[in-house]
Protein backbone atom coordinates (compact mmCIF):
# COMPACT_ATOMS: atom_id res chain seq x y z
CA UNK A 1 0.00 0.00 0.00
CA UNK A 2 1.46 3.48 -0.96
CA UNK A 3 1.52 6.67 1.03
CA UNK A 4 -1.69 7.82 -0.78
CA UNK A 5 -3.55 4.96 -0.60
CA UNK A 6 -6.20 5.36 1.68
CA UNK A 7 -9.79 3.08 2.34
CA UNK A 8 -12.40 5.18 3.80
CA UNK A 9 -15.44 3.30 4.87
CA UNK A 10 -18.07 5.64 6.12
CA UNK A 11 -20.62 5.19 8.88
CA UNK A 12 -24.33 3.67 7.50
CA UNK A 13 -26.76 6.50 8.57
CA UNK A 14 -29.72 3.79 7.77
CA UNK A 15 -27.80 0.78 9.39
CA UNK A 16 -27.19 2.61 12.89
CA UNK A 17 -30.99 3.82 12.89
CA UNK A 18 -32.22 0.32 11.89
CA UNK A 19 -30.34 -1.16 14.78
CA UNK A 20 -31.22 1.36 17.29
CA UNK A 21 -35.47 1.43 16.57
CA UNK A 22 -34.40 -2.64 17.13
CA UNK A 23 -32.85 -1.76 20.17
CA UNK A 24 -35.72 0.28 21.56
CA UNK A 25 -38.15 -2.25 20.76
CA UNK A 26 -36.13 -4.77 22.56
CA UNK A 27 -36.13 -2.19 25.80
CA UNK A 28 -39.99 -1.41 25.28
CA UNK A 29 -40.25 -5.37 25.38
CA UNK A 30 -38.08 -5.75 28.21
CA UNK A 31 -40.01 -3.42 30.19
CA UNK A 32 -43.52 -4.83 29.48
CA UNK A 33 -41.95 -8.14 31.39
CA UNK A 34 -40.69 -6.16 34.02
CA UNK A 35 -43.64 -4.05 34.24
CA UNK A 36 -46.98 -6.20 33.12
CA UNK A 37 -45.20 -9.37 32.70
CA UNK A 38 -47.38 -11.95 30.13
CA UNK A 39 -49.17 -14.34 31.99
CA UNK A 40 -48.03 -17.59 30.59
CA UNK A 41 -49.39 -21.34 31.14
CA UNK A 42 -46.10 -23.05 30.63
CA UNK A 43 -44.42 -24.48 33.56
CA UNK A 44 -40.76 -23.19 31.83
CA UNK A 45 -41.70 -20.20 30.25
CA UNK A 46 -44.54 -18.95 32.39
CA UNK A 47 -41.81 -18.57 35.35
CA UNK A 48 -42.67 -14.73 37.11
CA UNK A 49 -38.47 -15.35 38.03
CA UNK A 50 -37.70 -15.82 34.09
CA UNK A 51 -39.42 -13.46 32.67
CA UNK A 52 -38.48 -11.07 35.26
CA UNK A 53 -34.51 -12.36 34.27
CA UNK A 54 -35.68 -12.08 30.83
CA UNK A 55 -37.12 -8.42 30.89
CA UNK A 56 -34.14 -6.99 33.22
CA UNK A 57 -31.69 -8.48 30.77
CA UNK A 58 -33.20 -7.08 27.42
CA UNK A 59 -34.05 -3.46 29.15
CA UNK A 60 -30.69 -3.44 30.43
CA UNK A 61 -28.78 -5.00 27.26
CA UNK A 62 -30.81 -3.08 24.66
CA UNK A 63 -30.71 0.57 26.74
CA UNK A 64 -26.94 0.12 26.89
CA UNK A 65 -26.93 -0.66 22.86
CA UNK A 66 -29.25 2.07 22.11
CA UNK A 67 -27.50 4.65 24.01
CA UNK A 68 -24.47 3.46 21.48
CA UNK A 69 -26.15 3.98 18.32
CA UNK A 70 -27.73 7.46 19.80
CA UNK A 71 -24.38 8.47 20.17
CA UNK A 72 -22.91 7.11 16.81
CA UNK A 73 -26.00 8.18 14.81
CA UNK A 74 -24.32 11.90 15.08
CA UNK A 75 -20.85 10.98 14.25
CA UNK A 76 -19.24 12.05 10.92
CA UNK A 77 -16.36 10.63 11.36
CA UNK A 78 -15.45 7.80 9.06
CA UNK A 79 -16.26 4.05 10.73
CA UNK A 80 -13.09 2.49 9.32
CA UNK A 81 -10.04 3.94 7.60
CA UNK A 82 -7.37 1.57 6.17
CA UNK A 83 -3.89 2.85 5.29
CA UNK A 84 -0.30 1.88 5.42
CA UNK A 85 -0.22 2.78 9.33
CA UNK A 86 -3.06 0.48 9.49
CA UNK A 87 -6.55 0.21 10.64
CA UNK A 88 -8.35 2.90 12.47
CA UNK A 89 -11.34 1.94 14.16
CA UNK A 90 -14.47 4.09 14.81
CA UNK A 91 -17.18 1.66 13.88
CA UNK A 92 -18.90 0.71 16.87
CA UNK A 93 -19.30 2.35 20.14
CA UNK A 94 -16.14 0.96 21.66
CA UNK A 95 -14.00 1.20 18.90
CA UNK A 96 -10.22 0.63 19.17
CA UNK A 97 -8.98 4.08 17.31
CA UNK A 98 -5.33 3.42 15.69
CA UNK A 99 -4.19 -0.65 15.36
CA UNK A 100 -0.78 -0.62 13.56
CA UNK A 101 -0.01 -3.01 11.43
CA UNK A 102 3.11 -3.54 13.39
CA UNK A 103 1.10 -4.79 16.01
CA UNK A 104 -1.22 -6.56 14.24
CA UNK A 105 -0.79 -10.56 14.46
CA UNK A 106 -3.75 -11.99 13.11
CA UNK A 107 -7.26 -11.63 12.10
CA UNK A 108 -10.11 -14.30 12.75
CA UNK A 109 -14.13 -14.79 12.08
CA UNK A 110 -15.88 -15.62 15.28
CA UNK A 111 -19.80 -15.99 14.49
CA UNK A 112 -21.85 -14.98 18.26
CA UNK A 113 -25.20 -16.59 17.32
CA UNK A 114 -26.04 -15.20 14.05
CA UNK A 115 -23.44 -12.26 14.88
CA UNK A 116 -20.13 -12.41 12.28
CA UNK A 117 -17.15 -11.00 14.00
CA UNK A 118 -13.75 -9.69 12.82
CA UNK A 119 -11.80 -10.35 15.70
CA UNK A 120 -7.94 -8.56 15.67
CA UNK A 121 -5.54 -10.25 17.54
CA UNK A 122 -2.60 -8.05 18.77
CA UNK A 123 0.77 -7.80 19.91
CA UNK A 124 0.01 -5.95 23.44
CA UNK A 125 -3.74 -6.23 24.11
CA UNK A 126 -3.69 -4.27 27.54
CA UNK A 127 -2.93 -1.23 25.62
CA UNK A 128 -6.12 -1.25 23.76
CA UNK A 129 -7.75 -1.61 26.92
CA UNK A 130 -5.97 0.93 28.96
CA UNK A 131 -6.18 3.76 26.31
CA UNK A 132 -10.29 3.92 26.32
CA UNK A 133 -11.08 7.29 27.87
CA UNK A 134 -14.03 5.48 30.18
CA UNK A 135 -14.12 2.53 32.44
CA UNK A 136 -17.01 1.28 31.33
CA UNK A 137 -15.27 0.68 27.98
CA UNK A 138 -12.40 -0.65 29.46
CA UNK A 139 -14.73 -3.28 31.37
CA UNK A 140 -16.24 -4.03 28.03
CA UNK A 141 -12.81 -4.44 25.90
CA UNK A 142 -11.25 -6.61 29.44
CA UNK A 143 -14.28 -9.00 29.00
CA UNK A 144 -13.89 -9.82 25.59
CA UNK A 145 -10.03 -9.97 26.36
CA UNK A 146 -10.96 -12.70 28.84
CA UNK A 147 -13.42 -14.29 26.78
CA UNK A 148 -12.15 -13.96 23.38
CA UNK A 149 -8.31 -13.55 23.81
CA UNK A 150 -8.59 -10.06 22.08
CA UNK A 151 -10.51 -6.89 23.24
CA UNK A 152 -11.18 -6.01 19.32
CA UNK A 153 -13.51 -7.11 16.84
CA UNK A 154 -15.29 -5.55 14.28
CA UNK A 155 -18.34 -6.04 12.91
CA UNK A 156 -20.14 -4.47 9.04
CA UNK A 157 -23.14 -3.82 11.27
CA UNK A 158 -22.71 -0.06 11.48
CA UNK A 159 -21.06 -0.03 8.67
CA UNK A 160 -21.49 1.10 4.57
CA UNK A 161 -20.18 -2.46 3.33
CA UNK A 162 -20.93 -6.21 3.94
CA UNK A 163 -19.35 -8.27 6.50
CA UNK A 164 -17.39 -10.22 3.39
CA UNK A 165 -16.28 -6.94 1.42
CA UNK A 166 -14.84 -5.64 5.27
CA UNK A 167 -12.79 -9.11 6.22
CA UNK A 168 -11.14 -9.54 2.44
CA UNK A 169 -10.06 -5.66 2.25
CA UNK A 170 -7.95 -6.24 6.11
CA UNK A 171 -6.75 -9.43 5.21
CA UNK A 172 -5.57 -8.45 2.10
CA UNK A 173 -4.07 -5.03 3.50
CA UNK A 174 -2.48 -7.13 6.29
CA UNK A 175 -1.14 -9.76 4.21
CA UNK A 176 0.19 -6.89 1.80
CA UNK A 177 1.76 -5.35 4.63
CA UNK A 178 3.66 -8.25 5.95
CA UNK A 179 4.85 -8.87 2.44
CA UNK A 180 6.26 -4.73 2.93
CA UNK A 181 7.78 -5.72 5.62
CA UNK A 182 9.51 -8.65 4.50
CA UNK A 183 11.07 -7.00 1.94
CA UNK A 184 12.41 -3.71 3.89
CA UNK A 185 14.04 -6.38 6.13
CA UNK A 186 15.67 -8.26 3.44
Amino acid sequence: MSKSDKIIILLSKSKLTLLMLSSIMFVGLGLWFLISPPEINNPIFGNPTLIFSVGLASTLFFGIMTFFYAKKLPDNKPGLIIDNEGITDNSSGVAAGLIKWTDLKSISVMKIHRQKLIMLFVKNPQSYIDRQPSGFKRKIMQMNFNKYETPLSITANGLKCNFEDLLGLLNKNLENNKNTKAQHSE
